[in-house]
C-alpha cells in the first residue's frame, strides 16, 4: 500500500489532539478484533463455538476492507481507539512495534498448552520476532511459487519444472523460439515482490549496516536484477499489463506459460480456466540460482497481535488460542481457503492430498522474510519504481539501483538518528 509518511504524520498530529476526549470503553467481558477483507468475513463463523467454550466473553468482530486497513490502524491509534485484538500483515508489525502500539507475547506463548514456535514454519514464525521477542502470532500464511503449464513445458522438452536459474532461462528460451507460448513469464511491474524475491534467493541482503542504508547496489542484488531484467531484454516477459486484459485468459491461450504467484490463484486458476485446463496446469517451488533446490520465497501472511490500550489481555489470549488451533485453523482453510499457519493443520486430507497445494507446502520450509524495519512499505513501492525504469530502459540497471539505494538512504534517515540517539544514551 502507497501509504506516504506525510500523510500519516498530519492524520497523526490532527488525532492526538483530540486523543483521549472520548476514548473508547467496552464492555469489559466483549473482546475486540478487527480483521481484514474476506477473513473477516469468514472469521464471524468461527466465533460461535468459542462463545460456547467460553460463556463468559462476548466478542465483537469489525471487517475492514484491506484498501482502508493501513490509515485506519494508525487513525486508531492516535485517537486510542485501538480494538484489542487486530490482524496485521506480517510486513506491518515493525511498523505498529516502533509505535509502542502491540505488546509483546513471550510471556503468554510461554505458558501456553495450544501455541508455540515448533508449531509453525520457522521463516513465518520469523515475521514476528523483533530482536528476539514475539509480537505476533502466524494466523495464515502466503507465499510465491511456480505456477505453470505442464503441456507447454513437455513439449518444450521439460517434463518436470526447472530447479535452477539456468534451466528457467534455458526452458523460457525454447517456449519462446518454438512459439509454443507467446511469452515464456508472465512479470508483473507493479508487483516488488518479484526484485525482491530473485534478491534474497541469491543472498542479497536488501539494507546494510544494521538496515540503515539500501544495499540494492551491492553485488548480490545486481546480479539477481539483472538476470529478472533479462526476461524483459530477451522479449521472454511482456512489458507491463497493457498487452493482456485478463491472466487467466491469457495463461489459457498460451499468451505466457509461467507466472509466479500466491496460494489466491489456486482457487482462481480451478474455477477461471476453462475445463479442458484442468490437467494441464500445475505448481512447483521456486528454482534457485544455483543447484539448492528450492529457491527462497517470501514469507508472507497475516498474524494476530494484541494492542497495548487494550485491558482484556487475558480474554484477547484465549481468543488468539482458539483460533490457533489445529482444528480451527483447519476449518478457517475450509472458509476462506487462506493456508494454515499451524504445520500440524496441514495434515488435513484436503491439504495433504492435493498436489498442487503441496508445493506451497515445500515452499513455506524455505521462507524469509522482507526487512524489519516501520518503513518497509515506503521502500517496496521505491523498488517497484525503479524495477519498472530499468525494464523500459529509462533507466540503466545500474543506474536505477544506484538511485533506488539513495531513495532508501533517505527514507531510513529518520532511523539513523533513532540509532545514534539511543547509542548515546547508553
Amino acid at each position: 500500500m502507497k501509504i506516504r509518511i506525510g500523510q500519516l504524520f498530519a492524520v497523526f498530529m490532527a488525532l492526538v489532539i483530540l486523543a483521549g476526549c472520548n476514548p473508547k470503553r467496552s464492555d469489559p467481558n466483549t473482546v475486540e478484533i478487527w480483521a481484514m477483507g474476506a477473513e473477516g468475513e469468514h472469521i464471524q463463523e468461527l466465533i460461535p463455538e468459542f462463545q460456547r467454550r467460553n460463556p463468559d466473553i462476548e466478542v465483537s468482530v469489525q471487517v475492514i476492507p484491506w484498501s482502508a486497513a493501513h490509515e485506519k490502524l494508525i487513525t486508531a491509534y492516535a485517537g486510542e481507539s485501538t480494538p484489542d485484538i487486530c490482524q496485521l500483515g506480517n510486513t506491518w508489525i515493525p511498523e505498529f512495534q516502533a509505535l509502542n502500539a502491540i505488546i509483546p507475547l513471550d510471556s503468554l506463548v510461554h505458558t501456553s498448552k495450544i501455541i508455540n514456535a515448533d508449531s509453525y514454519f520457522s521463516g513465518i514464525w520469523q515475521t514476528n520476532l523483533l530482536d528476539s521477542t514475539v509480537y505476533g502470532i502466524p494466523w495464515y500464511v502466503d507465499t510465491r511459487v511456480l505456477f505453470y503449464r505442464k503441456d507447454l513445458l513437455e513439449k518444450a522438452g521439460y517434463p518436470q519444472p526447472p530447479k535452477s536459474w539456468e534451466e528457467w532461462k534455458k526452458a523460457s528460451r525454447v517456449l519462446a523460439d518454438r512459439e509454443l507460448a507467446r511469452y515464456a513469464m508472465l512479470i508483473p511491474l507493479n508487483d516488488w515482490r518479484y526484485p525482491i524475491i530473485f534478491g534474497l534467493q541469491n543472498g542479497a541482503g536488501l539494507l546494510r549496516d544494521g538496515s540503515q542504508y539500501g544495499d540494492f547496489s551491492g553485488e548480490r542484488f545486481q546480479e539477481a536484477f539483472n538476470y529478472l531484467m533479462g526476461f524483459f531484454r530477451d522479449g521472454l516477459s511482456p512489458l507491463g499489463m497493457t498487452e493482456i486484459t485478463n491472466i487467466y485468459q491469457g495463461f489459457a491461450d498460451g499468451y505466457y506459460a509461467m507466472i509466479v504467484t500466491g496460494p489466491w490463484n489456486l482457487g482462481e486458476f480451478s474455477r477461471r480456466l476453462p475445463p479442458e485446463m484442468e490437467d494441464k496446469w500445475a505448481t512447483a517451488p521456486l528454482p534457485s540460482p544455483d543447484s539448492t533446490y528450492p529457491g527462497l520465497s517470501l514469507a508472507g501472511g497475516s498474524s494476530l497481535v494484541i494492542f497495548r490500550q487494550s485491558k482484556k489481555v487475558e480474554k484477547a489470549w484465549k481468543l488468539i488460542e482458539y483460533l490457533s488451533t489445529v482444528e480451527t485453523q483447519s476449518q478457517f482453510y475450509e472458509l476462506v481457503g487462506d493456508l494454515p499457519a499451524r504445520v500440524e493443520s496441514w495434515q488435513d486430507s484436503s491439504l495433504a492430498n492435493n498436489s498442487r497445494v503441496h508445493a506451497f507446502y515445500t515452499q513455506l520450509q524455505h521462507v524469509t522474510p522482507t526487512p524489519k524495519v516501520p518503513e518497509w512499505e515506503q521502500i517496496a513501492y521505491k523498488v517497484q519504481q525503479y524495477t519498472e525504469s530499468a525494464a523500459y530502459g529509462e533507466l540503466e540497471e545500474e543506474q536505477a539501483l544506484k538511485n533506488l539505494d539513495s531513495d532508501v538512504d533517505k527514507l531510513l534517515e529518520k532511523r539513523r538518528w533513532l540509532l545514534e540517539e539511543s547509542a548515546k544514551d547508553e
